[in-house]
């Protein structure tokens, strides 16, 4: 599949009047087309199914290079499964995104690609925990959005539980980062832990509480009762 072909599909979806809402909802200055979210799922299941990883990855690049709102969501979608052979081409093009992350949704719809190369490689947050460092705000919070598996698991290994500590001491890290994004993360990455581990939260909290924002922190308590 061609990059031609594959913008002429993707705006076979376009509704009209819908870019100038997308625009304003998700404040972007780069081209909308105004294609709604179950149309690009659609496609993008259609095109995994007949693509090789190779031809994926590559068609992925070229369509975040277009910088089009959906171009960009859909090159996430085409490299979003659990399981993929041979996926270090999925995992680099996914990290090579992520300084040019700049608005939440095309951040999110990449991490969700990157969190499932993650956990098929933990090794590989060697390379996340590197972004915590990073002048680039959409940066730094990746490294929780995509690391929000190991907030899920009902019955985690040792390893997992290792991984939980490693995280929450980047939250600690961040705590005092006055940037909302980065505050909705951290509260995002607890409220979501709080269901599965309710004391490594409270524990948390107790340590760090006082330095969140009062919305992230009243956010990260939500489920604790």
């Amino acid at each position: 599949m061609t990059l031609d072909e594959a913008l002429a599909e993707l705006r076979a979806g376009i509704e009209p009047g819908r870019a100038g809402e997308m625009a304003a909802y998700h404040k972007q200055t780069r081209e909308v087309l105004g294609v709604a979210n179950p149309f690009l799922n659609d496609l993008a299941k259609a095109w995994r199914q007949a693509l090789t990883v190779e031809e994926r990855v590559a068609l992925a690049d070229q369509l975040w290079r277009t910088d089009i709102f959906e171009a960009r969501i859909l090159a996430a979608k085409l490299l979003t499964q659990a399981r993929i052979k041979g996926d270090e081409g999925v995992w680099r093009l996914i990290a090579s995104w992520v300084p040019e992350f700049d608005s939440w949704a095309i951040a999110d719809h990449a991490c969700d690609a990157g969190e499932r190369r993650l956990v098929a490689d933990p090794s590989r947050l060697e390379e996340v925990e590197r972004w915590t460092t990073s002048d680039h705000m959409w940066t730094r919070r990746a490294a929780l959005v995509i690391t929000l598996p190991w907030t899920k698991q009902n019955h985690p290994t040792a390893a997992d539980l290792a991984i939980r500590d490693r995280v929450l001491g980047w939250a600690a890290a961040y705590a005092e980062d006055r940037d909302w994004f980065i505050q909705k993360a951290i509260a995002w990455w607890l409220r979501d832990l709080s269901k599965h581990d309710a004391p490594r939260v409270r524990a948390f909290l107790e340590a760090h509480g006082d330095r969140l924002k009062a919305f992230a922190r009243n956010e990260a308590a939500k489920h604790l009762g």
